[in-house]
């Protein structure tokens, strides 16, 4: 699991990355709660965006090597392309998940009312699982770094409104509600209300199953495109 290591200890060798890892989830937990919405203390609404942030930021190490002609020499290598990506995406997800367990614990510890602690661990590691996924399929597609996040980072904003992270979809008209459900982001907005009034788990299991089939999803595309 040599790769699985390295892929760990590259993603904080950047301060960038450090940030969306440690000190964001930190802060999350401390934002107020609100009134009427959401339902949980705010930190924990826009959790997912840290989330999707920290996803791309990861997966732009595979666009690094990419860019270094790492994938290229994996054909003369004695590791397969499959072993090079499956270790570096569990790499990205472990930290991914250490970051939910961060923000649920921390909240726990701090008095918050969290309903479902468990319940809310598990869904946020599903969209963690969701979120690598689609950054992985999204950086196949690009050339650049740089461009990459920047263009990802309007993408995410699109995401968490229509998704209803940011801005509560009762307010939406009938149709943006309709589309809403497209979106992964949705799925984790019907999630975090489950936690709070949720009372049959067969509702939660579906919820995250949508997750998980995003997952599979994004991960042929980006698998397939081989980051060429």
């Amino acid at each position: 699991m040599t790769i699985f290591r390295f892929a760990i200890k590259r993603s904080f060798g950047n301060k960038t990355n450090v940030v969306f890892l440690l000190p964001l989830p930190i802060v999350c937990i401390f934002f107020p709660e609100g009134e009427d919405w959401p339902h949980l203390p705010y930190g924990y609404q826009y959790f997912g965006i840290v989330i999707l942030f920290a996803g791309i930021r990861l997966t732009s190490i595979l666009l690094e090597d990419r860019a270094k002609g790492v994938v290229k020499r994996l054909a003369v290598a004695p590791i397969s392309y499959a072993q090079y990506l499956g270790q570096n995406l569990l790499g990205f997800s472990v930290l991914l998940v250490m970051q939910c367990v961060i923000i649920v614990m921390g909240g726990v510890l701090v008095g918050h009312e969290l309903y479902q602690p468990l319940w809310l661990l598990v869904l946020y590691t599903s969209f963690s699982f969701t979120a690598i996924a689609i950054a992985l399929a999204w950086i196949s597609f690009c050339r650049s770094k740089d461009t990459a996040f920047l263009v990802y980072m309007s993408l995410i904003f699109l995401l968490v409104i229509l998704g209803g992270l940011m801005i509560p979809l009762d307010i939406f008209p009938a149709l943006l509600k309709k589309i809403a459900i497209l979106f992964p982001t949705f799925w984790l907005a019907e999630g975090l209300n489950w936690v709070v009034f949720g009372v049959n788990i067969l509702d939660f299991l579906l919820i995250n199953a949508v997750l998980w089939l995003y997952t599979l999803i994004f991960l042929i595309i980006g698998s397939i495109r081989k980051i060429h």
